[in-house]
Parts: C-alpha cells; structure tokens; sequence
C-alpha cells in the first residue's frame, strides 16, 4: 500500500477511534445532561468533516489535532471535567490546588482551532502568510473562546445543577479568565510549533488535489 493510500486511510481510522472513545463514554456518565453539553461540539463536527471529506479534504495534521480535541471533550464529559482521574494524579503529581484537566480542555480550544483557521485563510486565500495571518488566527480563536464562555454562562443562569459541572470553576473566581489564557497559550504554540510542518502538508495537499 502507498503512502498516499495510507494517508487517506488515516482520517477514517481516526473516525473509528473517535466512535469508540465516544461509545465508551456515554456508559454510565457522571452526569448525563454534562454528557451531552461537553460532547456536542464533536457531534457538530463529525458530520461536517465526513461531509468535506472528498470535497475539501484537510492535512493530516489537522485531522489529528482534531481526533485529540475530541477525545479531550469526550474523556471530559463522562467524568466533567472536575473529576477526570488523570486531572487528581496530575494534580497530586505536582500538589495543585485543583484539578486542572479543563485547562488542558481550553489549551486545545485554541491549538486546533488555530490550524484549522490557519489552514482555511490559506487555502481560501483570505489572507497571506506573515502579520495579519498570525493577527486573524489569534483572534479568530480568542472570540470562539469568548463566545464558549458566553454558552458557559447561559448554561449556568439556567441550570445551577449542570453549570457546576459543565463550568467545573472549583471554586476560582478566576476561571473564566484562565480559561481564554490558556486558549491564547494553544494558539500561540501552534503557530509556532506547527506552521512550518503545516506549509508543507499543505504544499502536497495542494499538490494531490490540485488547488491552487
């Protein structure tokens, strides 16, 4: 089998992980209604990606970014994200005063989203490489994050039950703040870990299906 054979396999088999990973978690929940508001975003995003699969197919990166967000939401939304047991053993670990595992949630808010913005402004060209490139990713991402916190509040006004664990603040005043900073940290080391790697998995997806 080739490597480019290979390479469109992936995406699928990375599907197939998902709707284990998916199934597993949906067994006895922690809480079934937090469930179903940390795991929608991966319901959104299943459908459009198989629907843009041979239409306009992303770079592998993206696709595997995309594969560890969702596992990030799904592991979240069977314990919530205050009581994931590697959060506890992190938090033991290194003796935080809280179990950090929606920070991990938050930095790969904007990870993702960062290459996935970065990869439709270049493919679509919206925007060139350099300055305004880097200024639209970053605030594209930030106002996601900003319009997710806004859900987190409309979650809490109507339901005080579900914003407990949906929110999962454990009790820092601060939380919304941390949450968008970490998000800022996710998009700024991807673009800096990850743009050169994507330039060139671009390149040769331009090249297999013949954009331009």
């Amino acid at each position: 089998m080739t490597t480019t054979a290979l390479a469109r396999k992936e995406p699928l088999v990375l599907l197939g992980l998902t709707l284990l990973v998916l199934g597993w978690s949906v067994i006895n929940p922690h809480d079934m209604a937090t469930w179903w508001l940390e795991v929608l975003p991966v319901f959104i995003a299943l459908p459009m990606l198989l629907w843009t699969y041979k239409s306009f197919p992303l770079t592998d990166l993206l696709y595997r970014l995309i594969f560890l967000h969702a596992v990030i939401l799904i592991v979240g939304g069977h314990y919530t994200y205050a009581l994931v047991p590697a959060g506890f053993q992190v938090q033991d670990m290194f003796g935080f005063g809280r179990n950090h595992y929606d920070r991990l949630g938050h930095f790969f808010q904007g990870l993702e989203p960062a290459i996935l913005a970065r990869e439709i402004f270049l493919r679509k060209k919206v925007v060139q490489r350099g300055g305004w490139l880097v200024l639209f990713v970053i605030s594209v991402c930030l106002a996601f994050s900003a319009f997710y916190e806004l859900i987190e509040w409309f979650v809490a006004t109507v339901s005080a039950q579900a914003a407990e664990s949906f929110l999962g603040t454990q009790g820092d005043v601060w939380d919304t703040q941390w949450d968008m900073f970490m998000c800022l940290i996710g998009v700024s080391t991807a673009l800096v870990l990850f743009s050169s790697v994507h330039d060139g998995q671009l390149k040769r997806l331009s090249t297999v299906s013949g954009e331009k």
